[in-house]
């Protein structure tokens, strides 16, 4: 049986596989998410949990070839081994998890304790695994920003309206973590417009990275 990499990591190819009608635009795939940042014992932020639900297209390409239950669902067992290849796959583009601290970029390490559900009723996977930072952050001595989005933009990640932001524990006294604004303005109405034109062997000049730009930022901070 060929791996299904979660598909986010292998997209161009797997677009072929989905036959969608408008397979040549951006973005291909769709997820909302959940963020919950972990906090230590000691007031330290150690990583974040996501959540991810992708749309029912996708779906249905990932879980071909596998047996569904007479009653719709799938045995643990193949959404475990799923999962694992899905996190092998995500693992060579960083999870598509973006730390850093006051503006500089901070190492992640390997995913950890992952699973994947099937909702039946909707027809769509939920992929929750954990990403620890190499290097735990102090709040207290810098702002902690995490983004989680795919650079080039074939995946649109979006924050669900319930609870989009979780924290493992409580942050530290004066201490505390937002969502900031959805970037929005004319100029990236027509940069994203620009990107649904392009094929799928596209790629930005000068290394450009789109998917930072429509990222939902969460933010830590202490004070002022």
């Amino acid at each position: 049986m060929a791996s299904r990499s979660w598909r986010l990591a292998q997209l161009p190819a797997a677009l072929l596989a989905i036959g969608l009608g408008h397979a040549e635009a951006h973005p291909h795939v769709w997820a909302d998410m959940r963020s919950q940042l972990l906090v230590s014992d000691e007031g330290l932020i150690t990583g974040v949990r996501v959540q991810w639900t992708t749309d029912k297209t996708y779906a249905l390409d990932a879980l071909n070839g596998f047996k569904k239950n007479p009653d719709g669902s799938y045995d643990p067992a193949e959404l475990a081994k799923l999962t694992q290849e899905n996190l092998s796959a995500l693992s060579d583009y960083g999870y598509f998890i973006f730390f850093r601290f006051n503006g500089e970029p901070q190492k992640i390490g390997k995913a950890q304790d992952g699973m994947q559900t099937y909702d039946k009723a909707q027809g769509r996977l939920t992929l929750l695994f954990t990403v620890p930072l190499q290097t735990p952050l102090d709040p207290h001595k810098g702002t902690v920003q995490l983004k989680v989005y795919d650079p080039e933009f074939f995946i649109d990640f979006e924050y669900v309206e319930d609870k989009p932001l979780l924290i493992s524990q409580k942050l530290p006294s004066g201490c505390n973590a937002k969502l900031l604004a959805v970037p929005k303005d004319a100029g990236l109405d027509q940069t994203k417009q620009m990107l649904s034109t392009k094929g799928r062997d596209w790629k930005p000049e000068n290394n450009e990275d789109f998917g930072s730009m429509f990222a939902q930022a969460a933010e830590v901070s202490c004070g002022g």
